[in-house]
């Protein structure tokens, strides 16, 4: 109405650190994402199962998009910041300065990425040691967890291990980059390091291990001041960080979050009524958030905790305050289908049919495989030929990272009809994987009803109906599609004291887009696809027996 005072729109700033870029996104208090950026950063590999990154590189890039997202709005309206990223380990000393995570002495090469996978000895060792913090990775720990690298580094580079001032996760290192302040996220040490809400550190985890010097600093290196995510850090933004953000100086900066846990942020909590969902009036532990990108990982929460073999957690409140949390993963998902894709003899042919018709390889290769079905569903293509997925080993629910993949039904067909094939077969095996991890938590006792998918691989329609086929569970899709980016804004929302809690910055600023239902007229085919799936890595182990015999 004339003369009547307008509210100012308040927006939130999240940052999201993938594996391959980091991205920005400016989000009102409404989870619409207003304005969104992204740039490349680097990734080193000197050797197989090597991974690298330099967090110098990764902060330069977060100050260039987060500038890119502000520009030309009134600084008075961004309230508050976010980060959240992949679970790598960065490693300064000191001064805060970058040191080497590699025999070549390349200091600004510091960040260990998750996908990396060089601690497979140490791994075993601390597995081996059948402690009582394992019991909350599933029985297990992963190789792409801390401590393994931890002890690694210890073992393999004691000049940098000499050096060492602080390891942080990736997560936590920005937030400090922001504030200068050294707190970390309940979300990250509780997931990557063993940390537990009620008892803190276990000093005789580490001294098990042969890292007795972590706590001997009182934990001063990994931390000893905890947050829970959306917390407010320090006094916020400092002058520094504000000028390399070209954010306002003071505005509150959350902990931050392991970037999948963001996702399931940005999706777990959205308001699902008038979809005719099962879970809809039931509470948020009868949903998965499903976070599929370079890998996958499946989130879930319960009241009470729960303990699934093979499966990491439960954790308390590391991303929904006040639920256990369970998380179940797949190490290579999206990197994967390019692998396969990328690496066939018909892929030059592809890349050259997708760019004279205008359209992404793999929206290209959905129509193919739509001109090549006939009258057949087009999941029912791959009836002779079957993927195993773990070609990065398998992180759940058979925490085995020596599992290889395998492909039965190959012929000698190299046209772009069998590219096409092995690419739907490949999807199929990612979501029979998905039924793994999820029939692995119902018989701990999850009761999952329905599955929200954010991510990159979800923009993909085929991906997606695969999904809800071979779970024979209905599939919803965020209407903001850069779910991961509203999840951290998320935490710079609840730290900016905008919202009462977490919960209430969820159900405000998730949203519920798409529905995908699952087609139960497919439903035997996709039981007997699952029925070869399994039998796939009992032969691979059957073999492996045979040969070291």
């Amino acid at each position: 109405m004339p003369g009547e005072k307008q509210t100012a729109v308040k927006y939130y700033v999240g940052v999201d650190v993938g594996s391959a870029s980091v991205r920005a996104a400016l989000v009102d208090g409404f989870g619409t994402v207003v304005a969104h950026a992204e740039q490349p950063i680097q990734v080193w590999e000197p050797q197989p199962d090597h991974y690298e990154q330099s967090s110098a590189d990764i902060w330069a890039a977060c100050c260039s998009v987060t500038k890119e997202v502000v520009r030309g709005v009134d600084a008075s309206q961004i309230r508050g910041l976010g980060f959240d990223a992949t679970c790598s380990l960065v490693v300064v000393d000191k001064q805060f300065q970058p040191l080497a995570v590699n025999c070549g002495g390349q200091n600004h090469r510091n960040v260990i990425m998750w996908m990396d996978h060089r601690a497979v000895s140490q791994v075993e060792r601390i597995n081996a040691t059948q402690h009582r913090v394992l019991n909350y990775v599933g029985g297990a720990m992963s190789v792409e967890m801390q401590p393994p690298k931890l002890l690694w580094i210890k073992e393999n580079l004691p000049e940098s291990w000499e050096k060492v001032g602080y390891f942080f996760d990736l997560p936590d290192f920005l937030s400090w980059k922001a504030t200068g302040v050294t707190a970390r996220s309940l979300c990250t040490v509780v997931c990557k390091w063993t940390y537990t809400s009620d008892r803190g550190w276990d000093d005789s985890f580490w001294k098990m291990i042969g890292l007795e010097d972590l706590v001997k600093d009182k934990y001063e290196k990994i931390g000893n001041h905890v947050l829970s995510p959306g917390e407010a850090v320090g006094n916020g933004l400092t002058p520094e960080a504000a000028k390399d953000l070209g954010l306002p100086e003071g505005i509150a900066v959350a902990a931050s979050l392991i970037d999948a846990h963001a996702g399931g942020l940005g999706v777990i909590g959205a308001d699902v009524k008038g979809h005719n969902l099962p879970c809809e009036n039931q509470p948020i532990t009868s949903r998965v958030a499903m976070i599929c990108g370079t890998s996958s990982c499946h989130m879930g929460v319960s009241e009470t905790p729960i303990f699934v073999p093979g499966v990491w957690g439960p954790y308390f409140s590391a991303m929904v305050p006040g639920l256990w949390l369970n998380e179940g993963g797949q190490s290579a998902t999206g990197k994967l289908i390019d692998h396969v894709v990328r690496g066939h003899v018909a892929f030059p042919e592809l890349e050259a049919k997708a760019a004279a018709s205008a359209h992404s390889i793999y929206t290209y290769l959905n129509s193919h495989l739509d001109l090549i079905k006939k009258s057949l569903p087009v999941g029912f293509l791959t009836v002779d030929l079957h993927v195993w997925p773990d070609f990065h080993g398998n992180r759940s629910p058979l925490t085995d990272l020596t599992l290889k993949g395998m492909v039965v039904g190959l012929t000698l067909s190299r046209g772009l009809d069998e590219l096409a094939l092995i690419y739907l077969a490949t999807i199929q095996a990612v979501a029979l994987g998905t039924r793994h991890i999820l029939e692995a938590m119902q018989a701990a006792g999850h009761d999952i009803t329905t599955l929200f998918l954010c991510g990159g691989l979800s923009k993909n329609p085929l991906f997606v109906q695969m999904h809800a086929d071979i779970t024979g569970k209905p599939v919803v899709l965020s209407k903001e599609v850069e779910s991961v980016l509203v999840g951290a804004a998320i935490l710079g929302a609840c730290a900016s004291g905008d919202f009462a809690s977490i919960q209430e910055a969820m159900a405000k600023m998730g949203k519920t887009g798409r529905v995908v239902q699952p087609n139960h007229a497919h439903k035997r085919f996709y039981d007997k696809k699952y029925e070869v799936f399994l039998k796939l890595v009992e032969h691979q182990r059957e073999y492996r027996s045979i040969m070291n015999s």
